[in-house]
């Protein structure tokens, strides 16, 4: 059997202080290629991206999911692999992770995994207030109207990618991490959380490191959440 192909997709809007640290840390022998979604960085992001041996690719709309949706647009045109896996830039997260996260989608127990920094091991301070307010919020409202339990919103996931070709993603900004849980459910995927280690990202949060960053996400998180769960709309 050939071994499955997994990809990475990292939006990236100036990281690159950060940038180099996540690309250095992926377990290069288990993936095939990195993706860096440039999302209008006036720093040397996407330079230190092609200097880590990263595909670039320009993401032109601002926004976190925009940056997503011009990563996956690249794959789907220079070659799909069978599971994608998404990762921020900030080095928050613990790329040597990687397999644990890929591991039931390869070992067909999941179709998307998301890593749960709830479920595992945080470095104080990592988990600003905000975030772990907002996580439990949106988290309870899924509960509640979709009768599924998840624990996290965290940006570290897997899935396989015949499974995120039928949730159609579109959310530009925010919302994407929520629009894809909640269309899981929807569609009935496999879902399963792991745990994954969480740290101090390096420099500021783009979204929970301000105010307005912090009330616009949760806006959107759980219009998000609400939009998806009425009967009959389209997904």
């Amino acid at each position: 059997m050939p071994q499955p192909s997994i990809d990475v997709v990292i939006p990236a809007y100036n990281e690159e202080a950060s940038l180099p640290l996540v690309l250095a840390a992926i377990p290069r022998d288990f993936v095939r290629r990195v993706v860096v979604a440039d999302n209008n960085s006036v720093d040397r992001t996407a330079e230190v991206a092609r200097a880590g041996n990263a595909e670039v690719v320009a993401a032109v709309r601002q926004g976190y999911g925009s940056a997503c949706l011009a990563g996956l647009d690249h794959l789907r045109r220079s070659g799909s692999p069978d599971v994608v896996v998404f990762l921020d830039a900030d080095f928050s997260d613990h790329p040597e992770e990687l397999p644990d996260v890929v591991r039931p989608i390869l070992q067909d127990e999941a179709d998307l995994v998301i890593g749960s920094r709830v479920l595992g091991r945080r470095e104080r301070g990592a988990l600003l207030p905000q975030a772990r307010m907002g996580n439990l919020v949106a988290c309870g409202l899924i509960r509640l109207l979709y009768r599924h339990r998840y624990t996290d919103l965290g940006p570290f996931r897997a899935i396989a990618w015949t499974a995120l070709e039928r949730l159609q993603m579109r959310d530009p900004d925010f919302g994407w991490t929520a629009e894809m849980q909640v269309k899981a459910l929807r569609h009935g995927l496999r879902v399963m959380e792991v745990p994954v280690s969480y740290r101090k990202r390096v420099g500021v949060s783009k979204i929970t490191g301000t105010f307005k960053g912090t009330i616009l996400a949760g806006y959107k998180i759980l219009s998000t959440v609400f939009r998806y769960s009425v009967p009959g709309r389209p997904f």
